[in-house]
């Protein structure tokens, strides 16, 4: 199972109605964080779970949700989230 796999998986507590998730980890090769295994994604999720939720909330919702995958498997996370209609 990779990387984006298990994001995936863990994000499905958020009962997402979409989720896109893009590993740029190639483009980062070299780069200090990655050095350690860690990797660079880009997210963009859309959950009924974020609406009337602040960006900053919903950031905090998918990094709980990710648990220690932020500390080993991520060093860096885009995240766009957005509640169903916002887009």
């Amino acid at each position: 199972m990779t990387v984006a796999d298990r994001i995936e998986k863990k994000l499905a507590a958020l009962k997402p109605e979409s989720l896109e998730i893009v590993d740029e980890s190639r483009a980062h090769a070299g780069h200090e964080g990655a050095k350690s295994g860690g990797g660079h994604y880009r997210l963009l999720i859309v959950s009924p779970a974020f609406a009337g939720k602040t960006a900053q909330l919903r950031h905090r919702m998918v990094y709980e949700a990710l648990g220690p995958m932020m500390k080993n498997e991520i060093h860096a996370l885009a995240i766009r989230a957005y509640a169903p209609g916002e887009i």
